[in-house]
């Protein structure tokens, strides 16, 4: 009988696409095949309901593999998924990292399988950072360097999908990092779920300062670091001087702001204030006039009134803010923000409107102000790359794949640069 390649899908953040390729690996090496693999979300019901539809339709279209169901909605709502006849298994976060669960599920084993593996996410104390040295295009590596969250913002469910804050040991980065340097990666980019908490569980706590400078000493030829999204409150001052003075780390942040509003921000339970993310913004831009920022927003936040959305409106610009990521609100069961006063659903999805509009306009700006300059851009393939800002770079003329070469921006289409 021939047995195929197991399936992946993968849904929500850059971590869980790291810990997809992560299982691939696992399942090839337990022997796994005939399966679908499904790694969830739960940062929004909208996301949980995306899994849900995905399911049903590799199901379909594989109506003889096992489907097994994972990630962050299987650790919050294991009950949802079980129970739906098309899943076979369902496996928590912590599981889908054990290479036993993998070969548990190999075929001549797999009759013997419990169909729900979801063990207590908060008594998990280390991350599986060290499982696969990176991925990503051939030019740039993310590296898991932290995983859970030891927060609790009311809107968020993440906390209970991931665990408690945990950090992978500097060593263990760096030695990640050697290795994708040696074996041509020109870029790297840490990630985690809270990653300015690095640290806090590691012997001496260091903060993620110390770790970026580590790399930069002890990976001398890594010619890019990139950091993912950051809690500006957090920001050390390590990480301050690196951004001042280190050209290797690349001049764009994105930030976890949420909102521009105090009181949103209180019921939110975010630690900072609008004049706080004002302040980093441009106490960064100072120390390095090129950085670019972007940003997570949140429209229609429970209570939300029209003079508070304004505020988070006027932040985009009172920030300089370029890249954002806007959310429609949406209740998440389980989380404090779902038992607040609702807005409208209309009203929300205009306010998103508003804010994806506000967030173009300063790309176009961003844009245009890079005509007539040159920029060092990394090759994602022959024809388009990125500038340290992270803006996407087309050519007309093939150019050296996974390098860093030299453009002269002489134009902007849409929402990329022309060299």
């Amino acid at each position: 009988m021939t047995r195929t390649a197991p399936i992946f899908s993968n849904h929500g953040c850059r971590l869980n696409a790291y810990e997809t390729e992560a299982m691939k690996e696992l399942a090839t090496a337990a022997g796994v095949s005939d399966a679908i693999v499904i790694n969830t979300c739960a940062v929004t019901s909208e996301a949980v309901r995306k899994a849900r539809q995905d399911i049903r339709k590799l199901r379909r279209d594989n109506p003889h593999a096992k489907v097994i169901v994972t990630g962050c909605a299987a650790q919050t709502e294991p009950d949802t998924f079980a129970k739906m006849a098309e899943v076979d298994f369902v496996i928590g976060n912590t599981e889908k990292m054990n290479p036993n669960t993998w070969a548990s599920m190999a075929p001549d084993l797999i009759g013997t399988t419990e169909p729900v593996q979801v063990d207590d996410i908060m008594s998990v104390t280390e991350t599986a950072g060290h499982l696969i040295d990176g991925f990503g295009t051939r030019s740039r590596a993310y590296v898991q360097v932290q995983n859970g969250c030891d927060h609790r913002c009311t809107f968020c469910i993440i906390p209970y999908g991931r665990g408690n804050s945990r950090s992978v040991p500097a060593g263990v980065v760096v030695d990640q990092i050697k290795r994708l340097v040696d074996t041509g990666y020109n870029e790297v980019v840490l990630t985690g779920v809270d990653l300015t908490s690095w640290g806090a569980d590691l012997p001496g706590l260091p903060k993620l300062g110390d770790l970026v400078m580590r790399i930069l000493k002890l990976v001398p030829d890594l010619p890019r670091l990139r950091i993912s999204s950051i809690d500006s409150i957090e920001v050390d001052d390590n990480l301050m001087q690196a951004i001042a003075t280190e050209p290797r780390l690349m001049p764009h942040l994105h930030l976890s702001l949420q909102h521009g509003d105090d009181m949103i921000l209180k019921r939110m339970k975010r630690r900072h204030l609008r004049d706080d993310a004002i302040r980093f913004c441009e106490d960064a831009r100072k120390l390095r006039p090129d950085m670019t920022y972007g940003a997570d927003i949140i429209a229609g936040f429970p209570t939300e009134t029209d003079a508070m959305f304004a505020n988070s409106l006027a932040l985009v610009d009172d920030c300089h803010l370029t890249w954002l990521h806007v959310f429609p609100y949406s209740p998440r069961p389980g989380t404090p923000a779902a038992r607040m006063p609702q807005v409208d659903g209309r009203l929300i999805k205009d306010r998103a409107a508003q804010l994806r509009a506000a967030g173009q306009a300063r790309v176009a700006a961003h844009l245009d102000a890079q005509i007539g300059k040159t920029h060092q851009v990394l090759m994602e393939n022959p024809r388009m790359g990125r500038t340290a800002q992270f803006a996407e770079v087309v050519f007309a003329d093939d150019q050296p794949e996974s390098q860093i070469v030299t453009a002269q921006i002489v134009g902007a289409i849409g929402h990329q640069l022309t060299a």
